[in-house]
């Protein structure tokens, strides 16, 4: 066999055994939302993984920056939906988010939910299921995951980087406490307020929805989109991949509990079998 002929075997072996997915081109969109907005979007289709993730960012980001974290994903063949969010970016026909009210329950940064929903309800009418759907935010979008998902208990899972206990009057660990799905949950311990903070909904999620469904990450320094491009990104494709933990099997040993007492921002927390120690009362009612 002639040089030619081996070349033209091997690659159709190579096909054969070693299919290729090759990622479906990226398309821009436009999102409508029930009050009206329109919210540019870019969408990548899954190749050779089933599930897609919703992308919301920070205050004051872009879809844009999430573009190391969508290239993670494509590599590993998941789909992503990039928005700009409501005064942000390309979305900003009927208003800029620095001229939003601030304060109130029903605030335009409130009304964001409305921007996740929007989102699902694409992902819904291109024929992806529910529990293949994902939502992560940054920051502020962390805070909107966790509502949006409190209005769409169907997803799959929400995924929390750098989440605050109120951004702008958005509070999620309501929400995340109404939630039953997987959680992830992403804080740097640089920041001592807002780690305690997501210590606390990590706590309030293991005790909504049990031990299996929560995974908890964490960093030194940076926040938000720096903290999930600088340290977290494979971690957070890997919990895309399987964001509930495998359970159990009953000859395994039980992981000792430590009984040393944390050092958490000043006060001392004692850990406890149940998580409950770092959960104010008040969440428990």
């Amino acid at each position: 066999m002639n040089k030619l002929k081996k070349g033209c075997a091997l690659a159709i072996l190579t096909g054969l055994f070693f299919p290729a997915f090759a990622a479906p081109k990226v398309q821009n969109v436009t999102l409508s939302t029930k009050d009206g907005w329109s919210l540019a979007a870019v969408y990548q289709p899954a190749s050779g993984k089933d599930k897609t993730v919703i992308l919301l960012h920070d205050l004051g980001k872009k879809k844009e920056d999430f573009t190391s974290f969508e290239k993670a994903l494509t590599k590993a063949g998941f789909g992503y939906l990039a928005l700009d969010l409501r005064g942000h970016g390309q979305s900003t026909a009927k208003g800029v988010y620095k001229t939003f009210a601030r304060e109130g329950a029903d605030n335009p940064f409130n009304q964001m939910v409305l921007d996740g929903q929007a989102a699902v309800e694409f992902l819904k009418a291109k024929k992806i299921a529910p529990e293949n759907i994902i939502l992560l935010g940054t920051g502020l979008g962390a805070n909107i995951a966790a509502k949006t998902a409190e209005k769409m208990p169907e997803v799959e899972g929400i995924g929390l980087v750098s989440p605050s206990a109120n951004i702008r009057d958005v509070l999620p660990v309501s929400s995340i406490r109404a939630y039953k799905g997987a959680v992830m949950i992403a804080a740097s311990a640089g920041d001592r307020k807002g780690f305690l903070e997501a210590s606390i909904m990590r706590n309030v999620a293991f005790l909504t929805t049990g031990e299996g469904n929560v995974t908890f990450l964490t960093a030194y320094d940076f926040v938000g989109h720096e903290l999930l491009d600088k340290y977290l990104t494979q971690s957070a494709v890997q919990w895309v991949d399987t964001p509930r933990k495998p359970e159990v099997l009953p000859d395994m040993k039980p992981v000792a509990v430590s009984t040393i007492a944390t050092d958490t921002n000043g006060v001392l927390v004692m850990p406890s079998d149940t998580e409950e120690a770092l959960v104010p009362s008040i969440l428990l009612d």
